[in-house]
């Protein structure tokens, strides 16, 4: 008899840290992932709360100006995709460990996976080309809503 066999023929449960193809085990890097995320992800929120509500005038001084003057930088525009991809990604790893965990029906959990993987390729494709294609100095805008560094024509 072999080693996975039982006296009686019948096959032994298999070790949960092993993966049932031999290939990549998915749930472990998504579980590492979302560790590393949420660390990270820490990090660039709280940054980002700082830079915009302790410095500066807080909450009064968020306005057109204000934003256009940050995605002028490209450190802010780095940023910002960061903690976009991270945040969508990690929600994303997050809601399809409930769809496993609580859609009883494989056309179900197919059907909620796709939406959600559309979802969030629609939302990263989207929030990146508003943070990459944000132009800070509009035509036609009023002088007192553009930032400081916008020519006045």
């Amino acid at each position: 008899m072999s080693s996975t066999t039982d006296t009686l023929g019948l096959a032994s449960p298999r070790s949960p840290r092993s993966t049932p193809t031999g290939g990549v085990n998915w749930e472990k890097w998504g579980w590492i992932y979302m560790r590393a995320s949420g660390v990270i992800l820490v990090v660039l929120i709280f940054g980002h709360l700082f830079v915009n509500l302790m410095l500066g005038d807080g909450i009064k001084g968020i306005d057109f100006a204000f934003v256009g003057g940050k995605y002028a930088a490209p450190f802010w525009q780095i940023w910002d995709t960061a903690m976009l991809w991270l945040a969508l990604i990690h929600g994303a790893n997050g809601m399809r460990t409930l769809v496993n965990d609580y859609a009883t029906h494989v056309v179900t959990q197919r059907v909620l996976k796709g939406a959600l993987l559309f979802s969030v390729i629609t939302l990263l494709t989207l929030g990146t080309l508003v943070i990459y294609t944000f132009d800070p100095c509009p035509a036609g805008a009023p002088a007192n809503l553009l930032a400081s560094f916008c020519p006045v024509v």
